[in-house]
Order: structure tokens, then sequence, then C-alpha cells
């Protein structure tokens, strides 16, 4: 049986040799919560079998169970390649929802709350030698009605309804293994500075460092070697700058599409990072990045010091039969190939903190990506807590990404309900916009996506009206943010519009059909037809507005009851897409 997901799930920092664990895992439930009591850590009870990483909610599983199931744990045996003997061995996790306890051999090595986030440990020391087989196991909690988690669209009651769709409890990415020297590289970050023609490299160098050691930087553009840096008295961290501009002998095209990147030209600069201790290489990565700019001036949205409207699809990034987890990495590439076919220009991922892949996808194929985080429902300290520990963790592991231009925290006062009025909430989510903008000045950063914002970038509004009340609401700066579409007030009291951008960051929704689905949307036609002529009407009333820079229709694809997508939850078109496309080209 072939291994599922088996790409190199960190497409920023790769490593040749490493060791893809998905596949079949020994599975349990732990409805009463005796796994430790029983020391399941050290004797796995006879189990269910998994396919992992796909959750046990899932078909491609091989499990198909949505109830609830708070406690579940995994374990297999795995056998560490012998030429990997004498280095350090790190376990990879892409993402377990929610908390997480791994143990090697029956002994506890690290603990994980968060289930949107990558997590690794070292485990060298706790590996059996002579060649025995290695022993992992893994518990899982996962509080299915706790709304004070961050859980995005997964709900907190068995069955889905409305907005709100089958949990994700468990492993849902990749889980692999790789060794590396007792030096190695363990981050790099890429800053590019196209004003100055420059790009920042920050690494970090963790284990023992001697005189002797040097890092290489072997930068590339189209195959053409561009830098060849080699750097040494290396420390912990390290940042480094590399001017690139006076490195193209055409000079006509170095301050557009040459290599700048857009979405109608996605340009990358290939990487190689090589650390040497005197001739000898300790470690190699792989990486990439691109040279783009994102800005607000006076008020308007740039790219690449150019005004960009912006045309977002709303992508939930849910498949009918492996639910968060994309089937293969080339559904990931389907989705945005299908997007660009209809005219949209990027995706506003809708309360999903996405597969790096995707972000790998959109950065090669030029795609434009808010980075959004799933909420939680509820607001207590806790939740703040939650939501505000993990979202460093998304933007530290996204930030070298040029697809990803907005970041957006929050969205329509979830977990913030009474962030209108209420003090403690409008500090929560102020807070959110400067932890963000304390990591990242880079990328425009949104307190409260839809309404009801404190401090924000981008003036983003969600309005489910007719065209006629959309052409009405937007016709000039003041009817935009005085209006109060979904009965929600633009600004939260005691904060006012700045002069920010604004664009129609969720609209649409009309429900269609097509295969005989049950299910619901803001509106409802009867026809591929009728479907493409109701998005003509409430997207051209959006495209005539005179303030609104850009728009983020609702949505790309079904997702179980929820039928307003321009595809099915299959990705099978309900329209002619290229009539889509005529419609977007407009602006």
């Amino acid at each position: 049986m072939p291994v599922p997901r088996n790409e190199y799930p960190r497409p920023q920092l790769i490593r040749n040799e490493w060791l893809n664990l998905n596949g079949q895992w020994d599975f349990a439930f732990d409805d009463d919560n005796q796994g430790l009591n029983k020391k399941w850590y050290e004797n796995f009870p006879e189990a269910l079998t998994i396919t992992v990483p796909f959750a046990f909610q899932t078909e491609m599983s091989g499990i198909h169970d949505p109830g609830f199931h708070d406690i579940i744990w995994y374990h297999r045996k795995v056998s560490i390649p012998q030429e990997w003997e004498g280095r350090q061995i790190i376990l990879h996790f892409g993402a377990v929802d929610y908390r997480s306890w791994v143990y090697i051999n029956g002994n506890l090595c690290f603990q994980h709350e968060g289930g949107n986030t990558p997590f690794s440990v070292n485990i060298s020391h706790l590996l059996n030698q002579g060649g025995q087989e290695d022993e992992i196991t893994v518990r899982v909690e996962d509080p299915s009605e706790d709304v004070t988690i961050p859980r995005g669209k997964q709900y907190w009651h068995e069955q889905s309804e409305s907005i709100f769709y089958t949990r994700t409890t468990g492993i849902w990415q990749t889980v692999w293994l790789e060794p590396i020297s007792e030096t190695a590289l363990t981050s790099i970050r890429w800053t590019p500075q196209i004003d100055r023609g420059d790009i920042e490299l920050e690494f970090e160098v963790d284990g023992k460092r001697t005189q002797e050691m040097t890092l290489s930087v072997d930068i590339s553009f189209n195959g053409h070697p561009v830098i060849d840096d080699h750097s040494s008295r290396l420390e912990q961290y390290n940042k480094r700058s590399y001017h690139l501009r006076n490195r193209f002998t055409d000079r006509s095209n170095i301050h557009g599409p040459g290599w700048y990147w857009s979405p109608e030209h996605p340009n990358l600069f290939d990487v190689t990072l090589t650390l040497r201790e005197g001739e000898k290489v300790v470690d190699q990565v792989q990486s990439y990045f691109g040279m783009r700019k994102v800005s607000i001036e006076t008020g308007i949205f740039m790219l690449n010091n150019m005004p960009f409207y912006q045309k977002l699809i709303l992508d939930q990034g849910y498949f009918p039969k492996s639910l968060l987890t994309a089937p293969t990495d080339d559904a990931l590439k389907q989705d945005i190939e299908l997007a660009k076919q209809m005219g949209f220009n990027g995706a506003r991922k809708h309360q999903k903190v996405e597969d790096p892949r995707f972000l790998y996808w959109a950065d090669k194929l030029g795609f434009l990506v808010w980075g959004e985080m799933a909420n939680a429902s509820e607001y207590s300290e806790e939740a703040a807590r939650r939501l505000a520990t993990e979202w460093f963790d998304v933007v530290k592991r996204d930030y070298s990404h040029p697809s990803v231009v907005v970041w957006l925290p929050l969205n329509e006062s979830w977990g913030i309900s009474r962030v209108a009025y209420d003090k403690q909430q409008q500090a929560h989510a102020t807070s959110m916009y400067w932890q963000t903008k304390s990591i990242d000045q880079t990328r425009p950063v949104l307190s409260n996506d839809g309404w009801e914002h404190t401090i924000s970038d981008i003036c983003g509004i969600h309005n489910y009206r007719s065209a006629k009340e959309i052409e009405q609401a937007y016709k000039d700066v003041e009817t935009a943010i005085t209006a109060t579409p979904a009965n929600r007030v633009i600004y939260a009291q005691g904060f006012s519009y700045r002069g920010e951008p604004i664009l129609i960051t969720e609209f649409g929704g009309i429900a269609y059909k097509a295969d005989q689905t049950e299910g619901w949307g803001y509106s409802a036609v009867k026809s591929g037809e009728e479907l493409v002529e109701e998005y003509r009407k409430v997207t051209e009333a959006v495209i005539k507005s005179p303030v609104v820079q850009g728009f983020c229709y609702t949505q790309l694809t079904d997702v179980e009851q929820e039928i307003n997508g321009l595809l099915t939850y299959d990705r099978t078109p309900k329209c002619e897409l290229d009539k889509i496309r005529e419609i977007n080209s407009q602006r």
C-alpha cells in the first residue's frame, strides 16, 4: 500500500534524508480515560488500525466514526535506518488536534497543545540500540464540547449543521523522522526588501558552534547562480542581507515582472544552505523565497508598490473523504488551479490554518493567501491565552511564504461576541493585532474581519445582501462604514475608520443544489446559468463601488450541508468557469 501524503511536508526547509511515518498505525478509543492507568504507552491494547494522517472521523482513515471520542491513542513500530546511526533523530508532527503526549519506547518525551501548528522532538536518547525496533505512542485529548478551544468550523455537537462541520481529532498532517547532526540549522526566515533590492535571511544554528564553522548560501534564479556567500563566526541567531538587484544583467526589467513575485508572475529564487565544520558538511537544506512587497499607501492596498485589486475566493479547505486533510498534494494544487481558472487571484483560507503544502503551491502558481486563525466560539481568559499562543506559532511557521499577504487572527467576533462594547474583549482583539505586528511588520493585519473592528490595517466587511443593497451601501466611504450588514456596526465602540482600504471580504453565498445534495446558502438558484447570472449581479455591484478595493466571494466549494460553492464538495464545477472568469476580469 503506498504511503499517503508522501511529499516532503515542510517546503521551505527541506532535507534529503527523511522517513515518512504516514500509513498504518494501531489506534484505540479511550472513552473511559483508562489508558494512562493501564499504561497503554508501555503495552498497547489490541486495537483498530488507522491510516495516518487522516482523522478517525474521515472515510480515508479507515474508521469513519463521526461520534464524540475525546481521548484517543496511536501506536506504531519503526526501524531507524542504520545509516542514521550516531546522528540526532528528530520526530516531527505537522499538526495534532488538540493536546498530545508523545511516548518513545514507553517514555514520555513531549507534550504539545494546539491543533493547528507543528511540533518536533529530539528522540535520540530514548531509542533502542543494536537495530531493535522502536515504538512510538501518542495520546491525544480533543474535548469535543469545549468552545474555548481554537476549533474554527469544527462543530461542538455530534451532527454538523449550518456553517459548522464534522470535527477533526488527532493527527491530521504528516508525521516524519529526520536525522540531523549535533549542530544543525533549526529555522530560516526570508524577508524581501524590494525597494533596496535586498533579501534578508535570518537563521538559527542549534548545537555546538566552533571557530571553523561556516554557512554557504547559494541563491539561483531560473537555474542561474545569483549569490554565492560564505559566512563564519556563526551565533545561535544570525542575520544576513544579500543585494540582488545589481546581480541582474538585464537592467530594463528589475522593477517589473522579470524578478518580482506576483500572481501574474510567481517568480521564485531557489536556495541551498550548507553548514560546514571545516571541510565537513554537517547540514544542508533547500529553500526558496519570492521578492514581493505588500503595503498600504494613502489608503490604497499596494503589491510591489502598485495599486492591486484583490479578487479572492473564500476557501474552507475541507474535502469530502478526508475533512481538513487534503487527500493528496495534487488536491491542494487543484483547488488553486480551479480558482485561478475562474479569474480569482487569491483566497481567504477561512477558519483554517492550512497545510504548508497549500502555501507552497500558492507560492509556485501565483496565488494570494489571507492567513487566518481557527477561532474559539466563546471568550474566556484561557481562550485568549490559547489563541495568542498558537497564533504566534502560525505566523512564525508561514512568515516566509510570499503568497501570504494579510494576517487575520479573528473573524466575525467569534470568541469575542461582546467586542462591540466590552473593553476586555476589545483589548484582546487589539492585542492580537499588535502581537501580529510585533513579529511581522511586512503585512497588513485585521483585528476582527467582517465588522466590529478595533484597530485594523484593512476595513474588511461581510455583506450577504442583494446586489441592489450592496450597490447603495458602497457608493462612498461614509455609507460603507455606517452601513450595518448583519445588523453589526463596522467599528467597535470607541474605535473609528482611519482611512484604511475597504474590502468586501465575504459576500454572495449563492446556493445551488447541483448534485441533489440537501443544504442551504444565503440565496438560491436552480441552474448553472442562474448561478452565473446571480454571481454577475452581486459581483458587478461590488466592482462598481468607487471605494471598495477588492472582494472575497463565498465560496469555492460546497462543504457538507453548506451548498453555496461555485464547485460541488467533490470539486465538480456547477457552472461554466470561463463565465465566472469573464465577470471577474472587469477589474
